[in-house]
C-alpha cells in the first residue's frame, strides 16, 4: 500500500484554472482568422509587448545576429545538433518503404512523404530555450520537409531604433534571443519569426498575409501554446498534446536523496505548474529527498518558478515494493521518468507508460532536454498512455499505393469485389468491380444499358 507524504493540488483546481485559458486562446484564433496581421500585432504588442516594422528576420539579419553569438556557444549548439541529428537519421533509417506482389500483376506498396511545410514553436520570453530548436527543426529537415517555420518570441520590450537608421533598433538592443535565433538558423529553419505565443501558432496554423500557413506544428510551450494546437488539431497536424514539463524520479533505498531533490527541482524550474514526483520504496529516502528540496530551494536562481511547482504540483509516495513501484509509475504516465535505482533497465521490461526514460544516476532528464540527442518533445497530462514523444516519424506521412496489372488478378479481384459490395449492399462499388471483371475476362454486365 503506497503512502503519500506530500500531495498535489487536487486535480479539480488545476482543470478550473484551464478554463480561463481555453476561452482566452479559442478568442484570439478567432480575431487572427478574421483580421490576420493586424490582430497578430496587437497580440504580440499586448502580451509580449512587441511590435517591429516585421516580425520575420532577413537573412542580413540572422547573419547578424548569429554573429553576435559566442563562438562556443556556437560550438556548443553545433554539436548537440549533430547528437539530434544522427538519432533521427537512424530513426528515419528504421522506417521501411517495400513494393510487394501479393498476387500475380498485383503490387502495394508503401512510402514516407515528409509533410511539406512544419511550423517550429521554440518557447521563450524569459529564457532562451535554444534545445527546442533543435529537437523541431533538425528533425524536420533529417525528415525532409522543406519549408520550416520558426517562431520564438522576443525576450523583452524593444528599444526604438535612433532617427536616420535603417536597422531596427532591437537589432543591437540585446533584446532578441541570440542564441536561440542562431539554433534556429544552425538547424535549417527556412523562415524565422521573432512571434511568440498563441499569435505565433494561430498565425502559422491559419497563414495571414504576410505568413503562408504550415501543415503541421511541433514544439513545446506554455498551457496558452498547448491549448492553441489543441484547438487548431484538425485544420493542422501537431506533434502531440502536451502541458507542462514533468518529472519522476524513482528511487531504491540505495539513491541518493540530494541527487532526487537536484533532479526533481531541475525540472520544476520549467514553469510554476510543472509536476515533480518521487516514488520510492524507502521512506528514509522520500523524507531526506523532501528536506533537501526545501535546503536547496531558498538559493534556487529560478526559485520564483520552482517552489510555487514543488508546492503546488511536488508529490512523494513511498511504495512496499519494487512491483508496486512500476505499477505507480505506470498509472503515472509521465513525460520524464528518471530511474534510481540498483537495476535501472528493469523498467525497460517493467513499464509501458512513459515519455522517455534515464536509466541509472549518470543519466538526468536535463541530458535529455538538453545535450544527447534523443527528442525532448515529449507527452504529457497522460497522453504517453497512448503516444511517445516528438520523433522524425511525425513529419511523414506514410502512404499506400496498388497497381494491377494482370488480366486475371484483376477479374479474380473483381468478381471478389462485387460479391463482397453487395454484401454492405455497395451497388457503386459493386459496379466498379464489375467492370474490371468484365473487362479482363468477358463477363456480362446485366446492369449496364446500352
Amino acid at each position: 500500500m503506497a503512502e503519500i507524504l506530500k500531495h498535489a493540488v487536487p486535480k479539480a483546481e488545476v482543470a478550473a484554472s484551464l478554463d480561463q485559458v481555453r476561452e482566452t486562446v479559442a478568442g484570439v484564433i478567432a480575431d487572427i482568422r478574421e483580421r490576420g496581421d493586424a490582430a497578430v500585432r496587437e497580440y504580440s504588442e499586448k502580451f509580449d509587448k512587441w511590435s517591429p516594422g516585421s516580425f520575420r528576420l532577413t537573412a542580413e539579419e540572422v547573419e547578424k545576429i548569429v554573429a553576435s553569438v559566442p563562438q562556443q556557444v556556437i560550438d556548443d549548439i553545433t554539436f548537440v545538433q549533430e547528437q539530434v541529428r544522427n538519432f533521427a537519421r537512424h530513426q528515419l533509417d528504421s522506417l521501411g518503404e517495400f513494393e510487394i506482389e501479393t498476387l500475380p500483376g498485383v503490387r502495394l506498396g508503401q512510402k514516407h512523404i515528409p509533410v511539406q511545410a512544419a511550423g517550429a514553436y521554440i518557447p521563450g520570453g524569459r529564457y532562451p530555450l535554444t534545445a527546442s530548436a533543435h529537437m523541431t527543426i533538425v528533425t524536420a529537415k533529417v525528415a525532409g520537409v522543406p519549408r520550416v517555420v520558426a517562431c520564438t518570441p522576443p525576450t523583452r520590450r524593444p528599444t526604438a531604433a535612433p532617427q536616420g537608421r535603417a536597422t531596427r533598433g532591437w537589432l543591437d538592443s540585446g533584446e532578441i534571443p541570440a542564441a536561440t535565433v542562431a539554433a534556429m538558423h544552425l538547424a535549417g529553419a527556412d523562415e524565422i519569426w521573432l512571434l511568440g505565443g498563441v499569435q505565433a501558432v494561430a498565425a502559422m496554423a491559419v497563414g495571414t498575409a504576410t505568413m503562408e500557413p504550415v501543415n503541421l506544428i511541433a514544439g513545446p510551450g506554455n498551457a496558452y501554446v498547448a491549448e492553441a494546437k489543441r484547438q487548431l488539431f484538425g485544420e493542422i497536424g501537431i506533434d502531440l498534446f502536451a502541458g507542462p514539463t514533468e518529472i519522476l524520479v524513482l528511487a531504491d533505498d540505495q539513491a541518493d536523496p540530494f541527487v532526487c531533490a537536484v533532479d526533481l527541482l531541475s525540472q520544476a524550474e520549467h514553469g510554476p505548474d510543472s509536476p515533480a514526483a518521487l516514488i520510492t520504496t524507502s521512506r528514509e529516502v522520500a523524507e531526506k529527498t523532501i528536506a533537501e528540496v526545501e535546503r536547496i530551494l531558498p538559493g534556487m536562481p529560478t526559485r520564483d518558478y520552482a517552489e510555487p511547482a514543488w508546492r503546488n504540483h511536488g508529490q512523494v509516495h513511498v511504495v512496499g515494493s519494487v512491483d508496486e513501484l512500476y505499477g505507480l509509475a505506470d498509472a503515472f504516465a509521465f513525460e520524464h521518468v528518471e530511474v534510481l535505482t540498483a537495476e535501472p533497465r528493469l523498467a525497460l521490461e517493467r513499464m509501458t507508460q512513459y515519455g522517455a526514460l534515464f536509466l541509472g544516476e549518470g543519466t538526468c532528464v536535463s541530458f535529455g532536454d538538453k545535450v544527447i540527442g534523443t527528442n525532448h518533445v515529449l507527452p504529457t497530462r497522460g497522453a504517453a498512455r497512448y503516444t511517445g514523444g516528438l520523433w522524425v516519424g511525425k513529419y511523414l506521412k506514410t502512404v499506400t499505393y496498388q497497381e494491377v496489372t494482370d488480366t486475371a488478378s484483376q477479374a479474380l479481384l473483381g468478381r471478389l469485389c462485387g460479391r463482397a459490395s453487395r454484401v454492405e449492399l455497395f451497388e457503386g462499388h459493386a459496379r466498379s468491380g464489375d467492370v474490371r471483371a468484365a473487362r479482363a475476362a468477358g463477363d456480362a454486365l446485366p446492369w449496364h444499358e446500352a
